[in-house]
């Protein structure tokens, strides 16, 4: 009798891109198996496949869940907000990983996540980048849309270049907004929907801003790449915005016709941008 061969795990936060990880590997012939984070995990998206919603600090919940379907490889896909030390309420295996994680705990989002995908692999999985799964996904560089950054756009780009690279090298954000060389708003715990949603009130007149997204200098690609999709498209119009700028080939774009639709319905550039070390 054929061995059935090792599932691919899914460690799923919110929006589409867990279940886009999961039809994709499906696609490929390879089974599939979602841990959906409670209350952060859509039940839409994890419905179509086998799945399990745990809390967050379960962890031997979720490692005894992971072994139990024959995960070898671990994707980590999917925001998640997160929680402090008193919300997390920790099970006892819990309490042991978060000593082995020890001060990136209470770093930047990427210290601690580096620093979990070493746990991990101590447990015997292999932790692999959403990207690797759906490289169509991948934003690719140049513009995507009618709409073209002019020169103050441009200078705008590059003026949140400076600043995003800067915000990464401290572990703080992946993004900015940045109107007429002004930064009107960096991101930081609170996310990307929420630094556009302050940014709006702060537009002044004039051609309006641009949102700037990269990786973080030194940032591990498994884990946490920046998102954009047709929801970021609405923020920015929302807000007053006239372009995004993500970083080519470090940026996962959640339905790329979708939101390029969008863009030029608004009017507004989409960008890739190559960040050379």
């Amino acid at each position: 009798m054929a061995k059935t061969p090792p599932s691919l795990g899914i460690l799923a936060g919110g929006g589409p891109l867990p279940g886009q990880v999961a039809n994709a590997a499906q696609a490929a012939g390879r089974p599939v198996f979602l841990v959906g984070l409670e209350g952060f995990a859509e039940p839409a998206v994890l419905a179509p496949y086998p799945n399990q919603t745990i809390r967050l600090g379960a962890a031997g919940q979720i490692l005894a869940a992971l072994r139990s379907a024959n995960v070898r490889d671990l994707v980590l896909v999917g925001p998640v907000r997160r929680p402090s030390v008193f919300d997390l309420r920790p099970d006892a295996e819990g309490v042991k990983i978060m000593a082995r994680v020890g001060r990136a705990a209470f770093g930047g989002d990427d210290g601690l996540l580096a620093a979990v995908v070493r746990v991990l692999a101590e447990e015997g999985f292999n932790v692999i980048g959403a990207h690797e799964i759906l490289t169509e996904s991948l934003g690719r560089k140049g513009v995507l849309t009618a709409a073209k950054p002019d020169a103050q756009a441009q200078s705008d780009i590059d003026r949140g270049i400076e600043v995003v690279r800067a915000l990464g090298r401290v572990d703080v954000g992946q993004g900015c907004v940045v109107q007429m060389g002004i930064v009107l708003a960096v991101e930081a715990i609170e996310g990307t929907d929420a630094m556009l949603t302050r940014a709006g009130p702060l537009h002044r007149p004039g051609p309006g801003g641009v949102l700037v997204k990269l990786v973080k200098p030194g940032q591990d690609r498994r884990a946490d790449l920046p998102t954009i999709g047709p929801g970021t498209v609405e923020a920015c119009l929302a807000s007053g915005l006239r372009g995004i700028a993500f970083e080519a080939n470090g940026t996962m774009l959640t339905d790329e016709k979708a939101t390029i639709a969008g863009a030029d319905a608004g009017g507004m550039f989409l960008t890739g941008i190559e960040i050379k070390p």
